[in-house]
């Protein structure tokens, strides 16, 4: 009997026993789970910014932003030449839209049909060279002649006319290597080393020019005479509010042109000549305001 009922006695016998064996019990699960999980994700584990510290992705991050959705531009392309309404609303429309210093309004047969009758060389002539009011190539001399032609063929073709646009010149045909280009380059010659030229002589930062002689070349037309809402020459009411304004303003609305309310000013009177120049032909007509 007393063998028997020994068998069947447990082997936790005390409290502490049984906490024990509950702990172990749970620490086994644990562990069970801890070497799935290692198991499971033996791979490599790859996120978000794991390849950050790469030469592609560092390279990426320093870009220029000014490089980022453009396309760069070959310096040494061709200039891709504007079409005649793109050049007649960027430079000519300032006048020949509201009849500015006389200028015929595009689009009015009875200004234009004199002009017209004078035939299409004689305009795109006056539009190069400019002609009373009217300064060379509208005031920009950045233009090309062919984009200069477009504009007047757009223009007087809206006012009665019917000419042909010009086309653009062929482009030119690439030089046949000669003989003595694939002929087997000869030896090098050892190169002598040249003498020391003295640095050439910086070029004065202030044309010679005098203001006078450029007023005279390219401002006369119109400051002469008012044309346009021009201040005239020695008009000192004319001059005072502009004067008041400062030399920076000046310098900037003769450099680079300026639209008023009263009239237009083309960027450096239509005239092709440095902007010391122009300034120095701002300096003069001030001073013959004061």
């Amino acid at each position: 009997m007393s063998d028997a009922h020994h068998e069947h006695d447990s082997i936790i016998r005390t409290p502490k026993q049984l906490i024990v064996a509950v702990a172990g019990f749970f620490l086994v699960i644990v562990i069970g789970i801890i070497l799935l999980v290692v198991f499971a994700t033996s791979d490599r584990l790859t996120g978000a910014g794991t390849k950050s510290q790469e030469a592609e992705a560092v390279a990426e991050r320093i870009q220029p932003l000014a490089e980022q959705g453009f396309t760069l531009v070959d310096a040494n392309a061709p200039k891709v030449l504007q079409a005649g309404n793109a050049v007649y609303a960027a430079v000519c429309a300032a006048c020949h839209d509201t009849g500015a210093a006389g200028a015929p309004k595009t689009g009015d047969t009875g200004a234009w049909s004199a002009r017209l009758g004078q035939g299409y060389d004689t305009l795109y002539k006056h539009a190069v060279e400019g002609i009373r009011a009217m300064p060379a190539k509208g005031g920009n001399p950045d233009l090309d002649d062919l984009e200069v032609a477009r504009a007047v063929v757009f223009m007087t073709n809206k006012s009665g006319a019917s000419f042909k646009e010009p086309a653009a010149p062929a482009p030119a045909a690439a030089p046949a290597a000669s003989t003595a280009d694939t002929a087997t380059p000869a030896a090098p010659v050892p190169a002598i080393a040249a003498p020391a030229q003295p640095a050439p002589a910086a070029a004065p930062a202030v044309s010679q020019a005098s203001g006078q002689n450029v007023y005279n070349a390219a401002c006369v037309a119109c400051h002469g005479a008012g044309v346009a809402g021009a201040p005239k020459l020695g008009d000192k009411a004319a001059w005072t509010p502009r004067i008041a304004q400062g030399n920076a303003i000046l310098y900037e609305h003769a450099i680079k042109g300026f639209q008023g309310k009263a009239g237009v000013m083309p960027p450096k009177g239509g005239a092709s000549v440095p902007d010391a120049d122009v300034k120095a032909a701002v300096d003069f007509m001030v001073a013959a305001a004061k």
